[in-house]
């Protein structure tokens, strides 16, 4: 179950290819991601890498695993069809009845993805995940992998700051079993950025992710540059946004910004101890 066994005393910095770990993942998650599903969705697999990625965490189709905050469904259209004959996905999204209206619409669109597919997302557990009110995500030590994509540095704007990331974490920590993974993949702002520049961009510091990770239990075991993107600077007029696929600046510079390509990205797994 885990890839990484053996790294629990140092963290185990990988710089190996996208490629390397595409031979890793199994056949059903290979299949999973060739699906033709998929159309709409698998032209950013060259910027999220999701077989690499998955494989990086140690997943395995058996598992329960909870993907939080899943918007779209862009991984969840990989990790339902995973999980459905052996494993259990849980998709902590948003509140259906929350007064934010881009949250009731995401969540809306959500369900009716599911529901249009049933031969793919009909064991699909929806939860709610909106801190700081509702953290009940699955239950208490029942899942072996907690997943989240983008979503850190949310909790660390509007107000947010490192105690909401530590509470999310902290949601994350009880949810998993014992030995349990928690991967992490963020817009990575450098470190000697100034600390308020998280308020606003989009980008968030690992350094702030450890640490919240840490105060709630987690160990560090590895992490990955299989999402990284030297040619991101982490500096734009319109923060992270900027970048595809959102372009923020619509026509202004766009051949300069698609030609930087998404964000560059920090992938962290995490472990909760036996």
């Amino acid at each position: 179950m885990n890839m990484l066994s053996g790294f629990k005393t140092a963290v185990a910095v990988l710089t190996v290819t996208a490629s390397s770990w595409a031979a890793a993942a199994d056949e059903l998650l290979q299949n999973a991601i060739a699906g033709e599903h998929r159309t709409e969705n698998s032209a950013r697999d060259e910027y999220r890498h999701p077989g690499e990625t998955l494989a990086f965490f140690g997943i395995e189709p058996d598992m329960t695993v909870v993907e939080v905050w899943p918007g779209g469904g862009w991984y969840t259209e990989i990790l339902a069809p995973y999980l459905r004959k052996e494993g259990t996905l849980y998709a902590a999204h948003f509140n259906p009845d929350t007064d934010i209206e881009y949250f009731k619409r995401s969540r809306e669109a959500y369900g009716k993805k599911l529901a249009a597919a049933p031969a793919l997302y009909d064991d699909v557990k929806i939860s709610v995940f909106n801190p700081p009110d509702e953290y009940d995500i699955a239950p208490a030590g029942s899942a072996d992998m907690v997943l989240t994509f983008r979503n850190a540095h949310n909790w660390y704007m509007h107000g947010g700051g490192e105690e909401k990331v530590l509470s999310a974490f902290s949601a994350f920590y009880r949810a998993l079993k014992p030995g349990g993974v928690l991967g992490v993949v963020d817009h990575r702002l450098p470190e000697d950025r100034p600390d308020d520049y998280q308020d606003h961009s989009g980008y968030i510091k690992k350094s702030v992710l450890v640490e919240a990770a840490e105060k709630a239990g987690f160990v560090l075991e590895a992490e990955s540059e299989i999402n990284a993107n030297p040619k991101d600077t982490a500096n734009y007029e319109k923060g992270v946004w900027t970048l595809p696929p959102s372009l923020r600046l619509g026509e202004k510079s766009r051949e300069k910004y698609q030609a930087i390509g998404e964000s560059d990205r920090m992938t962290l797994k995490f472990v909760k101890p036996e």
